[in-house]
């Protein structure tokens, strides 16, 4: 097998984003560009880490700063326009944490500027490109639409690979992305990667799309058509793509946030959501406690779909007990990093498996980091609960941000047992958080939908897309 340092593919994918991204700005309209980078970027690029200019390169680092790049020279205004809030703040904490971490373990503060900057390369500049150019309702649904889209084109991806086994990132760039062994299945099929990190990761991504493509056609903000196929043919191919690759976790938040979004709506109250955002604390809580094993959880999970999946989960469980010990015998911010959250015996082995994010924030960045992690993921879901009011979360002008708001509820759920970290759910952060601090984009997307509840023309399509009363052209 291959290794991303024996694949000159590799390096040119990596170095040729840039001007990839400064195509497009030529090509498309400058608030589009973003969008389209990162998820093409984030949907096709190798998953290796590759030096480069003295950098850690990975496709999060290449797209993030690509992008940023490139906005720099045609969209500078728009980077100039930030403007720090304190909405911002846990944010910028929790890309500080590795300072924290590596001058309180005496490392020294030259480790903890090189950890600060990975940090914010990887969590902070997708918040702050979302912050930038994502503030506006418009935006936000354009990019719910090129999800939904790159998930189409995933789908004859997805097909060969669950019946051909996950080649296709071995074929392009020539290594496999991950253990093979992972992709095995018990019934005998595969789990697809793709161009991502996981089979999990996949799932996941088709989940999103699904959940969003769902909740604008309910809300009647998908476009009839794209690319002249009607959209609802292409939601229905989406979903049962994503019910074939079988993770039982995308498929239950999937019809969960549906669920969420419909009800609330409906009943015009915000605690279900609020019911999604205190589940992770109470779950930290109950682990770093010592009042919950996992072990009634791991048993139904075994009774319920398989005793494989149940050793799998309790495995996890298990790892995170012992490495819940040591992260408490750790400073505040935590033993930060080189391993030094992880157990070995006396032989220098390593005895711990790091699966759920937030016990390795809680290892490394100790108490601080965990809280401020949190904090951070959960925050643009609080600010939109409390400024967009739930009854409008139905309208066309609102069904995209309300979709990734309560996806992102779930984001801190999953990342109890997975650390399945994607820039694109921090373009999410950080455009509700634009969003919502710049009060005319919701009230003017409130206004909107009541004029075309009063009969007024809906927003025009693209040469791309149609709309509901737009003339599909020969691009479509």
């Amino acid at each position: 097998m291959g290794t991303p340092d024996s694949n000159i593919l590799v390096p040119i994918a990596f170095l040729l984003w840039f001007p990839l991204v400064v195509a497009m700005y030529k090509m498309f309209e400058k608030r589009l560009v973003p969008v389209i980078a990162y998820v093409a970027g984030w949907m096709f690029l190798p998953v290796a880490n590759y030096d480069i200019f003295l950098l850690k390169n990975t496709k999060t680092t290449v797209t993030g700063l690509a992008i940023l790049a490139a906005a720099w020279i045609f969209d500078r205004e728009r980077l100039k326009s930030f403007k720090y809030t304190m909405a911002d703040l846990p944010m910028i904490l929790w890309c500080v944490a590795p300072f924290f971490s590596s001058l309180f373990n005496g490392l020294g503060p030259y480790d903890g500027l090189s950890q600060t900057l990975y940090q914010t390369i990887r969590w902070g500049l997708p918040y702050y490109i979302g912050r930038v150019c994502f503030t506006d309702n418009e935006v936000l649904k354009s990019l719910a639409l090129t999800i939904f889209i790159g998930a189409i084109i995933y789908i004859p991806f997805c097909l060969f690979e669950l019946k051909m086994s996950p080649q296709l990132h071995r074929l392009t760039y020539g290594f496999h992305q991950h253990d093979f062994l992972q992709t095995l299945r018990d019934n005998g099929g595969y789990r697809p990667m793709v161009y991502m990190d996981h089979g999990l990761m996949t799932s996941m991504w088709m989940m999103l799309a699904s959940l969003l493509g769902s909740w604008m056609f309910f809300t009647r903000s998908l476009p009839e058509k794209i690319l002249r196929v009607p959209s609802v043919y292409l939601l229905l191919a989406l979903v049962a793509t994503t019910i074939m690759m079988q993770s039982v976790a995308a498929i239950c938040y999937y019809f969960i946030a549906l669920a969420v979004l419909f009800l609330t709506s409906k009943m015009k109250k915000t605690f279900l959501v609020a019911i999604l955002l205190i589940l992770p604390h109470l779950y930290v809580l109950a682990r770093t406690g010592g009042s919950w094993d996992g072990r009634n959880f791991s048993d139904w999970v075994a009774e319920k779909f398989s005793p494989t999946r149940a050793q799998s989960v309790q495995f996890r469980f298990d790892n995170e007990t012992v490495l819940i010990d040591k992260a408490k015998q750790g400073t505040f911010f935590g033993w930060a990093g080189y391993g030094r959250s992880r157990v070995f015996n006396d032989d220098g082995k390593d005895l711990t498996v790091t699966d759920g994010l937030w016990i390795i924030a809680y290892g490394v960045n100790g108490s601080y980091g965990l809280a401020v992690l949190m904090i951070s993921i959960q925050l643009p879901v609080l600010l939109f609960m409390r400024r967009v009011k739930p009854g409008t979360w139905m309208t066309p002008e609102m069904a995209a941000p309300a979709a990734m708001a309560v996806f992102l509820g779930f984001t801190m759920i999953d990342n109890l047992l997975n650390a399945m970290i994607n820039p694109i759910y921090m373009l999410f952060s950080g455009g509700l958080t634009g969003m919502v601090m710049n009060a005319n984009p919701v009230l003017t997307a409130v206004r909107q939908f009541s004029r075309e509840a009063t009969g007024a023309a809906v927003p025009e399509g693209t040469r791309f897309i149609a709309g509901s009363k737009v003339a599909v052209t020969r691009f479509i």
